[in-house]
């Protein structure tokens, strides 16, 4: 079964038996909101989502998984910044919280962009706050609320429960994201540095990863930011692991289109959720 909230959430139940498992595609939405009234061009703009990402894991209620998609883009709220790593310069108006922006902020890509890309202004405008605060309780607080659910639920059915936070990743860095460059894996494994999940379940992504025939690298140059942050606490039994995908697997970046290679990784994805899923049934049998 999937619940929704109309341009806000998908949430689709396992098929089956649960797992102690819980995917989410934050960044993958394309229900572009009419107040949002951006100025940079579309295509531009479109360059931010994770664009296929939540079909690339649609296999995984299949498994046993719970998962959970975005219907709205990152670009207008980002679900993967804290709530209050936000740009009072972005707004015409003080904002009525404590605010602690971070680097992600300071290089305009908070909680609400600044920037599209590096150079090119969002808006030609300053928000209200009210705007802003619109954004976090119509989008962003039901998102985080879904998924604090989700993991609670599987946490009280196991003692354990897994989160997988699923991202696409320019074959090029602009800068913005990272430090810019060509990336070199195919995959990027983000723990934060070991923090938000156990080292066997990384192994075992990794080692499956690599069994397919991908190049994985580990916490480089993405660690992972508010989402694996928020529900990765190992030493109590939840785990976070970000999995970064290289979008020159399956897609062009530039027109977005799906290339020859999508079908093949989504099929591997497909064998990657089941692992997944297996691995932590196990794991929660045993403990």
């Amino acid at each position: 079964m999937t619940r929704l909230i109309d341009g806000v959430l998908a949430c689709h139940d396992p098929v089956g038996e649960w797992a102690p498992v819980v995917f989410d595609s934050p960044h993958s939405g394309i229900d572009y909101p009419a107040d949002f009234r951006f100025i940079c061009d579309f295509p531009s703009l479109r360059q931010a989502e994770d664009t296929y990402v939540g079909e690339l894991f649609a296999a995984a209620p299949s498994h046993g998984a719970h998962f959970l998609e975005a219907l709205f883009p990152r670009s207008y709220i980002d679900t993967n910044r804290a709530i209050d790593d936000l740009d009072q310069g972005l707004m015409n108006a003080p904002w009525p919280d404590p605010l602690q922006p971070s680097e992600k902020t300071h290089v305009g890509m908070g909680l609400v962009r600044r920037l599209c890309k590096p150079g090119m202004p969002m808006y030609d405008r300053l928000l209200s706050p009210e705007e802003v605060r619109h954004r976090i309780d119509r989008y962003y607080r039901p998102y985080h609320a879904a998924l604090d659910e989700l993991m609670n639920a599987v946490y009280a059915r196991f003692r354990m429960a897994v989160l997988i936070n699923c991202h696409s990743m320019p074959s090029v860095i602009n800068g913005m994201a990272a430090s810019g460059g060509l990336v070199d894996a195919d995959f990027v494994l983000g723990d934060r540095d070991g923090t938000t999940a156990g080292r066997d379940l990384v192994q075992a992504v990794e080692d499956a990863l690599r069994g397919l025939g991908y190049a994985v690298k580990r916490n480089d140059p993405y660690k992972g930011v508010e989402l694996v942050r928020r529900h990765g606490n190992p030493a109590n039994g939840r785990h976070a692991l970000q999995i970064e995908i290289n979008r020159k697997l399956y897609m062009d970046e530039v027109t977005l289109a799906k290339s020859t290679g999508f079908d093949a990784l989504s099929r591997a994805l497909d064998g990657l959720c089941a692992t997944i899923c297996a691995f932590a049934s196990e794991r929660a049998r045993i403990t």
